[in-house]
């Protein structure tokens, strides 16, 4: 693989955020350290979202100690499907999606058997927190499957798109679809082969594709054209994305998204820590538009007021 380098100065000039920037003026300056716990922890943002009446993919059981790891079968015994999540974990590590439930056995997207044993396993291994930040015993979560809505055929190979928002001060400020791959083996993660399709705050519509930091135009497991795609319910979602400013008073937010078919937007999680890789997929830098929400300076706008502001200025037409 080739890899091609640019000089700090000329990131600097094209508005990209770096690294220790990020930590320093953003996440350090924005996001209160006890307050973490409300995006740290899976299972105290969905009881947050459900208290501020947002929708999250339904809960079908908690397992917190060892021994409760042989209730499983029982507890998703008239599931079609379900999720398996350390509520401490981040980049994707220790997901565990069963999408068809037959018998008593258990079949991941990809068709690949996971026997009851293999399940007790990874759980066990999640209760120990292996795949946890920081490495402390975590809790494993139980989910309801999401429902593959039926707008992104074609668009994401094997799992279900999410939708990241970078939220500043509670504006959505840039955007981005995240599509799996065989590459990923069904994940959204741009970092394990995941597509990063760039979207226009101001409609939601595709600008610019990526997969492992390489632009590109089709999927490649689809040969679908990426940046032909409109995120439905846009508004929707960016009022969203605006609300959990309020709900986890942290002042730079990733918030991850997924489309239900049945159910509509739900919240999937929080990021505290979100990544630089969103500049990527949308081709251009974020600094630009944290600039200009910093000069707002201390606004009293409504959800709806913020998220009007970041459609007209933060929309890929905008000159700032």
């Amino acid at each position: 693989m080739k890899f091609s380098f640019a000089w700090p100065s000329a990131l600097r000039n094209n508005g990209v955020l770096c690294m220790n920037k990020r930590n320093i003026d953003y996440i350090g300056r924005c996001n209160p350290r006890k307050f973490y716990k409300r995006v740290d922890d899976k299972l105290t943002t969905k009881q947050l979202a459900l208290e501020n009446n947002i929708a999250v993919p339904s809960l079908i059981g908690v397992v917190r100690e060892q021994h409760e790891i042989e209730s499983i079968p029982a507890m998703v015994a008239a599931e079609d499907g379900f999720v398996i999540k350390p509520s401490k974990g981040s980049g994707g590590k220790g997901i565990l999606v069963i999408t068809k439930v037959e018998a008593g056995r258990y079949y991941k997207p990809n068709g690949q058997e996971v026997t009851p044993s293999d399940v007790y396993r990874h759980v066990s291994n999640v209760l120990s927190g292996l795949f946890s930040l920081g490495g402390n015993p975590d809790v494993a979560i139980v989910e309801g499957l999401i429902q593959f809505d039926p707008v992104f055929d074609g668009y994401s190979y094997e799992g279900v798109p999410d939708i990241r928002l970078i939220v500043y001060k509670g504006f959505p400020v840039m955007g981005m679809l995240r599509l799996s791959t065989a590459a990923s083996d069904g994940k959204a993660n741009l970092h394990q082969g995941a597509v990063g399709v760039g979207v226009d705050i101001g409609t939601g519509k595709g600008l610019h594709a990526v997969q492992f930091d390489q632009p590109i135009e089709f999927h490649p497991d689809t040969n679908k054209k990426l940046i032909d795609i409109e995120v439905p319910h846009w508004d929707f979602l960016l009022h969203t994305a605006s609300k959990a400013y309020e709900m986890s008073e942290m002042g730079y937010l990733g918030t991850d998204m997924v489309l239900d078919r049945d159910k509509g937007p739900l919240l999937l999680e929080l990021n505290a820590r979100p990544g630089l890789a969103i500049q990527i997929a949308n081709n251009r830098g974020i600094l630009p538009y944290l600039d200009n929400v910093d000069k707002l300076g201390n606004h009293n706008m409504t959800v709806d007021e913020r998220v009007e502001y970041a459609k007209k200025h933060f929309c890929h037409s905008a000159q700032l």
